[in-house]
């Protein structure tokens, strides 16, 4: 199967003996790259009908198979559904989306009552706080607040 990386990490295909592809449990049994591409060979998958069946499906691993994070660093599934909240506390939205932009994401943020989404940098002078824990994030954009 030829799988399109969306991982910042695509060397861990590498290690990996089992993902899912959709919701079902695989187990690998040969990873090669490809250019921009991975070619994996998956157990029970031996025919183009097989790997066709799967086409559009994500690959995933479980949080514990993760690659760990440096301080600071989120995963783009544990940014998504935050809250947004000001500096005073006042709650803008909620992440919807994260476009990686090549220099630095940008955070979709919906706002209640308003048909129009906010783009957030994600730059420490503007994102002053996240706490997956909390399920908050705390900026500094003032231009939002008008």
């Amino acid at each position: 199967m030829k799988i399109i990386p969306m991982t910042d990490f695509p060397d861990r295909f590498e290690g990996m003996t089992h993902c899912y592809i959709g919701d079902k449990f695989v187990e690998i049994t040969g990873v090669r790259y490809q250019k921009n591409h991975i070619l994996m060979t998956v157990k029970g998958i031996s025919s183009r009908e097989d790997a066709a069946a799967l086409v559009g499906e994500f690959v995933s691993v479980d949080r514990s198979e993760a690659v760990p994070l440096k301080e600071g660093e989120y995963y783009i599934a544990d940014i998504l559904g935050l809250s947004v909240l000001d500096t005073d506390g006042n709650t803008l939205g909620t992440v919807t989306d994260v476009l990686q932009t090549g220099s630095n994401d940008v955070y979709v943020v919906s706002l209640p009552g308003r048909r129009e989404d906010i783009l957030v940098p994600a730059l420490k002078k503007v994102v002053l706080e996240i706490s997956v824990e909390e399920g908050k994030m705390v900026v500094s954009m003032p231009e939002v607040v008008e």
